[in-house]
């Protein structure tokens, strides 16, 4: 049983699971049942995720000095 089923899981706790899920299904050892249980899971999951990554990038913009979006440099770290 996944934390999904549960209660709502934190982004790494969902991350983790919606993994566990990717492999099941990809194993090819499920039935074509098992295989869209485990698939509608995945996608309660993947939004679960989708909105803790909303909800972070929200709070980064409130806390940024400026409050404008700016786009991430990786050749200055």
């Amino acid at each position: 049983m996944t934390s999904i089923d549960t209660e709502k899981p934190d982004f790494e706790t969902a991350m983790a699971d919606l993994e566990v899920l990717v492999s099941k299904i990809e194993s090819g050892n499920l039935s074509l049942e098992e295989s869209l249980k485990e698939f509608e899971k995945g996608v309660k999951l993947s939004r679960v995720c989708q909105a803790a990554l909303k909800d972070a990038e929200h709070r980064v913009k409130i806390l940024s000095e400026d409050g404008e979006e700016n786009d991430f440099d990786d050749s200055s770290v």
